[in-house]
């Protein structure tokens, strides 16, 4: 990073690009419209802002989701996201991407799950060529660790950013939000989920583990998405060398590892991002739908059925659903299961003026 990389912030094209990414799918809402009533006034006040050093968080609107466990969400003003949009973009974006092993998946350009779930693939596969199905699997899993990301720690990983501009725009977003302080020491952890900075933060957070594992554990086949890890190796006893080492370095940064972190035998199979792998016997990789997540699928339809019949939805906002589920579902071998499920899917509108009305072209959404 340049000693004057600030200057991305304060360049117009920079922050009316961002504009358009902040803007973009939500033009109808009250205050993307309301910005954009006078949008070159809008955006040369934030750069106004930027440059005298006056800009300041505006707060956080909080709510849950459940995708498809409850999340709580802080998200930010559209002028804050705006300003996110340009920070990352221009400046964060470029700096971490040099500095994160390329196995570290989740939020990058051309990576993803569908990256993540291909290197798993692509690993198991390389380890059959050696050692067929035998040896072992090193899954780990943070406990809430959006929520206990420590901030003088984080704080002092960007210390090596050179422009103190850009570091003072940094820590303000950091101390913008409340989170929580630890009981014992007092510290204030967590970052809010809504925020495009905290998913580059969360990245690099977890480096040193990434490196510790890659460069001095010299573990070849490992891939993270976020706090979900993943590693595959031939001794058991050296996972558990590598898992106590890389508790050691969780200590450091305040996080600790959830009941989901074990050494399972390859033979056995791992869920990892929606699926469960198995290695066979002949070589092949079989990624089946998760027990759990096909039961949500199914409680989905059936509420689809109810939604559409009762009139809540339409038949273009299910089919929409319906064909980006199936979209995720083509990433493992499940052709039998969609078939068998989406078999007796048919949607049926509630009898008006006697007349039942059936989309049996549905079927096949």
């Amino acid at each position: 990073m340049e000693k004057n990389a600030f200057d991305a912030m304060l360049d117009f094209q920079n922050m009316y690009r961002a504009y358009r990414r902040a803007a973009a799918g939500k033009h109808g809402s009250r205050e993307v419209i309301d910005f954009e009533l006078d949008l070159s006034r809008s955006l040369w006040e934030i750069i106004r802002k930027m440059e005298d050093k006056s800009y300041r968080v505006g707060g956080y609107h909080k709510f849950m989701i459940h995708d498809p466990k409850e999340r709580k969400i802080e998200a930010l003003s559209f002028r804050d996201r705006v300003v996110q949009h340009c920070l990352c973009d221009n400046i964060l974006k470029p700096y971490f991407e040099k500095r994160l092993i390329y196995d570290n998946a989740a939020c990058r350009e051309g990576k993803g799950t569908d990256f993540a779930r291909e290197r798993l693939t692509y690993f198991l596969r390389k380890h059959y060529k050696k050692h067929g199905t035998k040896g072992y699997i090193l899954k780990f899993d943070i406990r809430h660790y959006f929520d206990s990301i420590d901030h003088e720690v984080l704080k002092g990983m960007l210390k090596g950013i050179p422009d103190r501009n850009v570091l003072g725009l940094l820590y303000h977003i950091i101390r913008s939000y409340e989170g929580t302080a630890d009981p014992l020491t007092g510290r204030k952890k967590g970052l809010p989920l809504g925020n495009q900075t905290s998913q580059w933060f969360a990245l690099y957070y977890l480096d040193s583990i990434d490196r510790l594992v890659k460069e001095k554990m010299r573990i070849k086949h490992y891939v993270r998405y976020m706090d979900d890890g993943i590693m595959v190796h031939e001794s058991k006893e050296y996972l558990k060398e590598v898992l106590a080492a890389m508790k050691e370095k969780a200590q450091e940064l305040y996080l600790e590892f959830n009941e989901k972190t074990q050494i399972l035998p390859i033979s056995e199979g791992v869920d990892f991002l929606g699926f469960r792998f198995y290695l066979t016997d002949t070589g092949k990789v079989i990624r089946r739908l998760r027990t759990s997540n096909k039961r949500r699928w199914k409680r989905r339809l059936k509420k689809y059925k109810e939604e559409y019949r009762v009139g809540k939805k339409s038949f273009e906002e299910i089919t929409r659903s319906v064909v980006s589920y199936r979209g995720h579902l083509s990433h493992g071998h499940t052709w039998k299961l969609q078939k068998k499920v989406m078999g007796s899917f048919v949607l049926t509108h509630a009898p008006k003026d006697g007349e039942v009305m059936e989309a049996g072209k549905e079927n096949h959404t």
